[in-house]
Order: C-alpha cells, then sequence, then structure tokens
C-alpha cells in the first residue's frame, strides 16, 4: 500500500517540475492517473470477486429447458401429503460444484477475462514512469532541478523586478510603485500562477540605492551562477533528446495498447460451455458456466480505450510540436511578451529546449530569466554596485596631477563609469581603460575643464547631450584598441579636436574590413599619432592632409611603404616616422618646407648622403636619426645651419666629421652607442651646446677644446675608455649632470669643485673615483 507521506513525497516532486511540464504532459498525467484508477479497480475485482458458476448439462434437463437455466417443473402423481419439487437434481455436492467451476474457469475463460486489468495496469505503469523519466535520469534530472531552482531564485531576486521596471515602455507612476516586499509587482491570472505564491516587490527609479549590499551580492552571484549553467547547458542537448525519446516510446507504446485493445472488443462472454474431461469423476460430460465479471470488465476495457485514445492523440500531438518546433535554438526577441531585453544572444541546446518548454507552462518565466541572461541588465547591477562603492569623496581622492599640471582622473577595469565622476568638475583629463560598459551621459557637461579623454581598449557610448558636449569642448583624444569596435563612431564628428592619439591594430592587407573612416569631419585636427602596423597610409589619414602640423606613426616593425603621399602634406611642422623599415630618407620630405623636426629613429637607414638637401627646409631644427645603422655622416650635413638638436645614437659611426662641428646653432647633440674613438677639437665651435652625450663609445681623452662650451649644462662620457678628467672641467660653471660611470678613471681632479651647478646627485661616478677628492668637495655630491 502507498502512504500518505508518499503519496504527499510523489505530489510534491510534481509541483516541483511542472514549470517545465508543457500542458498536454499535464493532461497526459491526469489521464494516466484514470487509466491508473481503472486498472487498478478492474484488477481489484479480479482478486476479490472474480469467478465462474457451473452447472451440469444433461439431456433431460436440456429436453426441459426452454431458455438457459429456466425454471424446470417435476410433476408426479398428486398426492395430498407429497410438496412439489422444484429444480433439477443433480447428485452433485457443493465440493464438487467448486472443483469443477475452478477447472471450467481456467479452461474455457478467455486470457483478456482473467489478465487484461493486470496488462492494464503494467501498461499505465510503463507509461507513467515514461512520462517522468527525464525527471529521474541522473544526467537530465539534475540539469532539470538546477534550472528550475534558479528559476525560482530569479523570481525571488528583487533585481528582476528593478530590471523589468526599467525596460517597460511606460513605467508606472513613482508613488504606485512604492509596495511592501510582500506586494506582487503585477495582477495575478491564469497565465501567471507563480505571481500567487513568491513575492517580489517594485520600488521607485528615482532612488539610487534600490538594493542594500546583501541583494546586491546575490543578484551579482546569480548572474555568474546562470553563466556558469548556461555554458553547462548549451554544452549538450541529452535533455533533449530523452525527452524527444520518451515521447516516441509513448506514441509506439499507446499504439500497441490500441491495436491488442481494440481487438478485444466483444470479446468477453457471460455464458461458456465446458467440457471438463472429468465424467468419471462426477458424472457429466458438459458444464454450463457464468462468467459473473464479464458485463463490467467490458465497460471498463471500453473506457480504457476512451482514455487511450485521448492519450494518444496528446502524443502524437507532443511529437509533432517536437519535429515541427527547432528546440534546441531559442530567441527572447522572437518569444518575449512584454517587456524584456533585446541583447540577449539565441541559446542552445538543452538550454533552449528547457527555455521552451517553460514557455509552454508560462511566458512570464522566460521574461524573467531573460533579466540574468542580459548584458546589459549585468551592466545595469554593477553600475548601481560600483555607485555605492565609489562615492565622489573617494574618486577625489584618485584625482592627480600630470606632467602638465593638470587635474587627471583615471579609472580601469571597473564595470561602468561611477555617476559620481560627474561631480569632479576639475578633472580636466579622464582616462577610462577596460571599462566593460562605458557610457558619457549627459551630465558630463559638468566637467567645464575636460579637454583630453584617454579610452584603452573599452568601447565607450555617449548619449546624445554628452555628445553635443564633448563635440564642442574636447581637444584630446587617446584612444588604444585591439579592433574597430573600440573606435568610438562619435570620434570622426569631434570638430574641435586638434590632437587625436591611436593605437592598434590597422592592417587592411589581409582583412579588408580593417579601416578607419574619414577623418574629414575633423575640422581642428591639426596632429595625429598612429601606433599600428600600417603597410600604406590610410586614406582616412590623407583626408585631413592639408590641415596636419604634426603626425607621428609608430609602425611596430612593419615596412610603410608609398611614401610620396606625404608632399601633400604641406602644413606639416613636426614628422615622425618610427619602426617603419625605412632604409632611405623619402623624397617627399625634401618638399615639405614647413618642417621643424624630423624624426626617423628605429628605421634601417644606413647611408644619409642626401642629408644636405634638407638645406631647403629653413625651419628644420631638429634632426633625430637613432637606432639605425647608419655608418657615416656626409659632409654636406654642415648645410643645415638651423639645426639646434641632432641624435644619431645607437648606430654605426665611427668618427664624426669635422662637418658637424659647423653647425654653430647646436644646442643639443647625441652621438651615444657607436664606435667612436675620438672627439675631433672642432667641437669646441659650439658654443651654444647644452646637452652633450657620447656614451657608450671608445673615447680615450676628452680635448681641452670640448671645455669651451661655457653653455654646457650635461655632460654624458660614460662607458668609455677616458683615464682622467682635464681640470678646465671647472670653466663648466653652468654644469649641473656629469656621467662617468663605466671608464678607467683613478681621480677625479679637485677643480671639478668650480662646477657650481653640479650638486648632490648630479655626478655619476664609482664611489671609488669619488673618494679620491678632498671630503669637503665630495661632501658637495653626496
Amino acid at each position: 500500500m502507498i502512504t500518505v507521506s508518499e503519496a504527499a513525497s510523489l505530489a510534491e516532486t510534481q509541483a516541483h517540475f511542472k514549470a517545465v511540464k508543457p500542458w498536454w504532459d499535464v493532461l497526459m498525467d491526469y489521464l494516466l492517473i484514470i487509466m491508473l484508477m481503472t486498472s487498478f479497480f478492474s484488477a481489484t475485482l479480479l482478486i476479490t470477486m472474480d469467478k465462474v458458476v457451473c452447472m451440469p448439462k444433461t439431456p433431460k434437463l436440456a429436453k426441459n429447458m426452454s431458455n438457459g437455466f429456466s425454471e424446470v417443473v417435476v410433476i408426479t402423481k398428486p398426492t395430498p401429503t407429497i410438496p412439489k419439487r422444484i429444480g433439477h437434481l443433480t447428485n452433485l455436492d457443493f465440493q464438487q460444484y467448486r472443483y469443477v467451476s475452478a477447472i471450467c474457469y481456467h479452461k474455457v475463460v478467455p486470457w483478456q477475462s482473467k489478465y487484461f486489468p493486470y496488462l492494464a495496469l503494467i501498461n499505465t505503469l510503463l507509461l507513467l514512469v515514461s512520462s517522468n523519466f527525464w525527471f529521474k535520469y541522473p544526467k537530465t534530472s539534475s540539469k532539470v532541478e538546477l534550472f528550475l531552482s534558479i528559476l525560482a531564485k530569479c523570481f525571488e531576486s528583487p533585481w528582476t523586478t528593478k530590471a523589468l521596471e526599467e525596460t517597460s515602455d511606460q513605467p508606472p507612476p513613482e508613488h504606485s510603485r512604492q509596495k511592501s516586499s510582500s506586494s506582487r509587482s503585477m495582477d495575478y491570472s491564469p497565465r501567471t500562477p507563480l505571481l500567487n505564491q513568491i513575492p517580489f516587490s517594485f520600488v521607485p527609479l528615482s532612488v539610487p540605492a534600490i538594493l542594500d549590499k546583501k541583494e546586491e551580492e546575490q543578484a551579482k552571484a546569480l548572474f555568474e551562477k546562470i553563466r556558469h549553467f548556461r555554458a553547462h547547458a548549451e554544452d549538450s542537448d541529452v535533455v533533449y533528446r530523452v525527452y524527444v525519446g520518451q515521447t516516441i516510446f509513448k506514441v509506439v507504446k499507446v499504439s500497441i495498447i490500441l491495436g491488442y485493445s481494440l481487438s478485444l472488443v466483444g470479446s468477453f462472454s457471460f455464458h461458456h460451455l465446458c467440457r471438463p474431461g472429468i465424467q468419471n469423476l462426477m458424472g457429466y460430460t458438459v458444464f454450463k458456466c457464468t462468467h459473473n465479471l464479464a458485463f463490467i470488465l467490458e465497460k471498463l476495457l471500453l473506457t480504457y480505450i476512451v482514455l487511450v485514445c485521448v492519450y494518444a492523440f496528446l502524443s502524437a500531438y507532443a511529437l509533432f510540436w517536437i519535429f515541427t518546433r527547432s528546440l534546441t535554438v531559442y530567441s527572447f526577441e522572437k518569444t518575449s511578451e512584454g517587456p524584456g531585453f533585446s541583447d540577449i544572444p539565441d541559446v542552445k541546446n538543452d538550454f533552449a529546449f528547457m527555455l521552451h518548454m517553460v514557455d509552454r507552462y508560462d511566458t512570464l518565466y522566460s521574461m524573467r530569466f531573460s533579466v540574468f541572461l542580459s548584458a546589459v541588465s549585468e551592466g545595469r547591477l554593477r553600475e548601481l554596485a560600483l555607485n555605492s562603492e565609489w562615492p565622489a569623496e573617494k574618486l577625489r581622492q584618485m584625482i592627480n596631477k600630470d606632467t602638465n599640471g593638470r587635474c587627471e582622473l583615471q579609472l580601469a577595469m571597473i564595470p561602468v563609469i561611477p555617476k559620481d565622476v560627474y561631480e569632479l568638475r576639475e578633472i580636466e583629463v579622464l582616462k577610462l581603460e577596460l571599462i566593460s560598459s562605458a557610457k558619457l551621459v549627459g551630465a558630463v557637461s559638468q566637467l567645464k575643464s575636460l579637454s583630453e579623454i584617454h579610452i584603452g581598449h573599452c568601447s565607450v557610448k555617449v548619449d546624445p547631450d554628452a555628445f553635443s558636449f564633448i563635440r564642442e569642448r574636447l581637444k584630446v583624444l587617446h584612444v588604444k584598441f585591439t579592433d574597430l569596435e573600440e573606435l568610438p563612431s562619435w570620434m570622426y564628428s569631434l570638430k574641435n579636436l586638434s590632437q587625436l592619439f591611436l593605437s592598434g591594430n590597422l592592417n587592411c592587407s589581409n582583412n579588408k574590413s580593417i579601416r578607419l573612416h574619414s577623418l574629414r569631419g575633423l575640422h581642428g585636427l591639426r596632429s595625429l599619432s598612429v601606433t599600428s602596423n600600417l603597410s600604406h597610409l590610410p586614406s582616412a589619414v590623407m583626408d585631413v592632409a592639408g590641415q596636419l602640423s604634426k603626425l607621428s606613426i609608430q609602425n611596430g616593425d612593419t615596412e610603410l611603404g608609398v611614401l610620396n603621399q606625404l608632399k601633400r602634406m604641406n602644413q606639416l611642422q613636426m614628422l615622425k616616422l618610427s619602426h617603419c623599415k625605412i632604409s632611405k630618407i623619402p623624397v617627399a620630405l625634401f618638399g615639405l618646407t614647413n618642417l621643424q623636426c624630423i624624426d626617423l629613429t628605429s628605421n634601417h637607414l644606413k647611408y644619409v648622403d642626401e642629408l644636405g638637401t634638407f638645406q631647403r627646409l629653413r625651419s628644420l631644427n631638429i634632426l633625430r636619426l637613432s637606432n639605425n645603422a647608419i655608418c657615416r655622416l656626409p659632409p654636406s650635413i654642415e648645410l643645415l645651419l638651423n639645426l639646434e638638436e641632432l641624435s644619431i645614437s645607437h648606430n654605426n659611426l665611427d668618427n664624426l666629421p669635422v662637418s658637424i662641428f659647423n653647425l654653430v646653432r647646436l644646442k643639443h647633440l647625441d652621438v651615444s652607442y657607436n664606435q667612436i674613438r675620438a672627439i675631433p677639437h672642432e667641437v669646441g665651435h659650439l658654443t651654444r651646446l647644452e646637452t652633450f652625450a657620447i656614451v657608450s663609445n671608445q673615447v680615450s681623452a676628452l680635448p681641452r677644446e670640448l671645455f669651451r662650451c661655457s653653455r654646457l649644462r650635461s655632460l654624458h662620457v660614460g662607458s668609455n675608455k677616458l683615464t682622467n678628467l682635464p681640470p678646465e672641467i671647472e670653466q663648466l660653471s653652468l654644469l649641473s649632470s656629469l656621467d662617468l660611470m663605466g671608464n678607467n678613471l683613478t681621480e677625479l681632479p679637485k677643480e671639478i669643485a668650480n662646477c657650481f651647478q653640479l650638486k648632490k646627485g648630479g655626478i655619476d661616478v664609482e664611489e671609488h673615483v669619488l673618494g679620491t677628492l678632498p671630503p669637503e668637495i665630495r661632501k658637495k655630491f653626496l
């Protein structure tokens, strides 16, 4: 017998899984209960009441019987003392009747009359097991139970209600949403049965702290749990296949049941003629028997067939629904009714199948589940939590001064931009890096001093009000990106932007979709810096060629070709082409008469005989050729009369031509990391020289003429072969930085004390060499 507790447990199990049972499964469960009761009732009747009653059949009896077992009257001579005898005497006792009935029950009663109720009971139990197999099979039940437990948590979470409120087209008034946590978010209806049981609350959107700390953490944990569950559920379709399999099994099984059940209609007989073959024992050959349950079994069979027919129709409909729908793909855009999120990608496999099943029960389930599948919803939750974690006081403490003395705020690796950022009106430079859902809102207009934004590996969106502000105010924009999606589309409309720095992959040789849009809308752009791997100058850059005054390209050791386009940049004043594998000075540079600075560092230059042609560039005062393979400088370099800075470090020079010292306007000369053996005496002609660096060469002595450069402030001669420092060092009264490390010096001249600008930390030399100075002088440098 089934106990009350076991029955209650079964009912609770069915209620637990009801959310993933479509209407036809629910109806089939009810049909199975009726079928089970019918078959159980039939089986009980067979056990308790099933029997046959048999009477012997004699010729005399047959002659006097007009119809069946009619009353037989034996007439004798009327005798006043002897009563009438009614019936037919058979000379059999009660035990003989029981014996005959038992033999005839097994001999003439057909199998369906004896075993059909049991067979119906077994078949009904098989259908019941197959209907709930996917709830019991370990590989499927674990997924379904976890899915339903997560679904229940989605209903219980206050964030679900808040997120759905925000997606409503017409949210209710603020006062109507201020309900207690025990009130329902919408009216109860038969299509939303769970709302009658599970409480959740609406709260006003205008209140910034709608969730307490614990609820925020629970919502975050639920997002993470659903993310892992989705990855697990989309990994296979075992739940879908098991459900399809059990549905096919039910269709086949119910077809078999219908086949043999229909064949039994009319086969239940009340009368049976029995010849048990026991004439020698009983004295009779034929017995007339009746089966007392034949009539009721016939009616129960017809009832069972009707129930099976309805069950078969529902099973066929379920199979038709399965094979006419794409149940392994689920789209929230197509199935959502009412408010929801449109940013959720389609789900697949078991996750999609369970969502389809939930929709058959109530579409509200998937709507509330979507809250925790949406990146937009997660971003809003993180924004809410972030706003409470990053108040204005904390953000103000993060403001630093950059090298130009401007107020700078850097935000990195957080979900969103805290809203209190817009209260820091002193911000001039805003740096945003690795922010997953960065968005500038209209409140950015409060930052009246903001003129520079740095964007690092994140896609920053702006609303219309924010765009109107930054289009007018933004002067400098830095963007680091890994793909073009991180390049903000609003960047191309910043009409007052003057400086643009781009860093990322812009090589379209392998991927034609990688390209910059036209920069023609940047009317105020004057400086462009690109750190990339270009194969040629993009057309977007050439769109602003005539207005640029500064162009910098650091190309990551990718060869940059087709440099003739540079001649269109006739307003260019500063040009930097670094790591571009340039082996020859571009001819196009000779026509850019406004150039003041040419930087060709880190290329493949070996011969630079064309340097004399730069005399056409009357404004040229800076020339940087470091990190190349230059082995000699041409004498024509002396024609660059206006040159003030010359850097040719990290090359292969073994001498300095005398002509270089005719550049009397030179203030900075760097020839470090070469193989120079000697410094010509003509170095004394550079009377305006302020910085001289000849580190890591093979110089063995410093010429005394060097110390005639009385304006020299920095002298770097480390890592050479110097054995002494001339006492004429005292002539460099403005000297404030002296590098002597890595030479063969044994002592320093005491005249170094007359370099009054050379103070503590200004001299770099070995301790034992510094120790040779008198204590009072040594103390000055320690």
